[in-house]
């Protein structure tokens, strides 16, 4: 049976129509996935991500440990600051990707020490947990806080002025991938500037019983200014649009870093960490594949699993791909040849007929800055 997030009942209440998705029921959208994406982009989005899991890493020997784990140099990271990565198998291939903030403060237990707080997806905490454990070897003390932890994202251009009214800190000096613990709507929390949606906006770790009083706060402060809730099919195409990566469809663990374009985040010179070995003859010999964003040249959408085509062969396939609401065309992402450069063009086989395509740089859409609209790559 699927889990249901503390939000359940709020969504109901909202029309939502449901998804499963990682084992939890999951709004996947509310009044429609195009009027959210565009509402999301030009106002503000509040997302319900308590299917989420988050992990702690404590003790003398926590940075030991998370350098064993992750393939980044977790050292580099100072308290407040977040950090990109993903945990690799022996054999190079992703087990999972995550953000690693660094903190000095719990709102989970209280206790005032250094510590690392992980953000795993919904469905691989219980693995990504027994994982860090078994290769913990009694070092560190590990957590599992998912149950008592809720996240909510809002985003957006509004989503910094809708959410400063519902805190005292200052969030002009919360920077991109820093937090902070502090209150939002009376409730303790750790207010992070993190998403996955290519806008600016914030993520709210707060306590799971206290939810509904952050999400119900939120609605009521952003209602002037158009902020909706947003499920899990607008998120989808918000993600795409920004070039960003989802487990399970864009990477797994018959695919690694280097294959999946975050070859930066791998940090040879860290020391030892799982999957280095691998990924350090990888590197050497060179891939087989690479993961290539893809932009239509005609009318089509390059859904999973559709064939990439070049030069008479298939050369690939799409792994994530939608009709932009922001752009108007097709776009996605999937793994062709290690020579595919941007302006390369492909063909997608959809539906039998071949359709022009382009490779492009992503990511597909930028956030709009002052004076600026959206833009593609090219």
């Amino acid at each position: 049976m699927s889990k249901h997030t503390p939000l359940y009942e709020t969504h109901r209440a909202l029309g939502a129509r449901f998804t499963e998705f990682g084992g939890w029921d999951m709004p996947v959208q509310y009044t429609g996935i195009l009027a959210e994406h565009r509402a999301m982009r030009t106002q503000a989005g509040l997302f319900d991500l308590c299917h989420m899991g988050e992990i702690e890493v404590r003790g003398a020997k926590a940075l030991e440990v998370c350098q064993e784990l992750f393939v980044t140099d977790v050292s580099r990271i100072q308290p407040g600051q977040a950090q990109y990565s993903v945990l690799c198998n022996p054999n190079g291939g992703i087990v999972d990707d995550v953000i690693v903030y660094r903190l000095t403060d719990s709102f989970s237990s209280g206790r005032a020490e250094d510590y690392y707080f992980v953000c795993v997806n919904a469905a691989h905490i219980e693995e990504d947990y027994d994982w860090c454990c078994v290769h913990n070897r009694g070092r560190a003390e590990i957590i599992n806080c998912s149950d008592v932890t809720a996240l909510i994202a809002i985003q957006g251009p509004l989503a910094a002025g809708i959410l400063q009214r519902l805190t005292a800190l200052d969030l002009s000096i919360i920077r991109s991938y820093r937090s902070s613990p502090h209150t939002v709507a009376g409730v303790a929390g750790l207010i992070a500037r993190t998403g996955y949606t290519g806008e600016d906006g914030f993520e709210l770790f707060v306590p799971a019983d206290q939810a509904r009083t952050v999400w119900d706060a939120c609605i009521q402060a952003g209602q002037r200014e158009g902020l909706v809730a947003v499920g899990l099919g607008a998120r989808d195409t918000l993600r795409l649009e920004a070039g960003y990566l989802l487990y399970g469809q864009d990477m797994d663990t018959q695919t690694t870093p280097l294959e999946a374009g975050l070859s930066r985040l791998v940090h040879f010179e860290a020391g030892e960490f799982f999957g280095r070995a691998a990924l350090q003859q990888q590197k050497s010999r060179g891939v087989n594949k690479k993961l290539i964003a893809v932009q239509m040249e005609e009318r089509g959408v390059p859904r999973p699993g559709y064939p990439l085509w070049s030069d008479g062969q298939v050369v690939g396939q799409m792994t994530s791909g939608t009709q932009s609401p922001s752009l108007g065309v097709g776009i996605g992402l999937g793994y062709g040849p290690p020579t595919a450069m941007p302006g390369m063009d492909m063909t997608v086989e959809i539906r039998n007929r071949q359709v022009r395509a382009r490779v492009v740089r992503p990511p597909f859409y930028r956030r709009k800055e002052k004076g600026e609209g959206a833009n593609g790559s090219s």
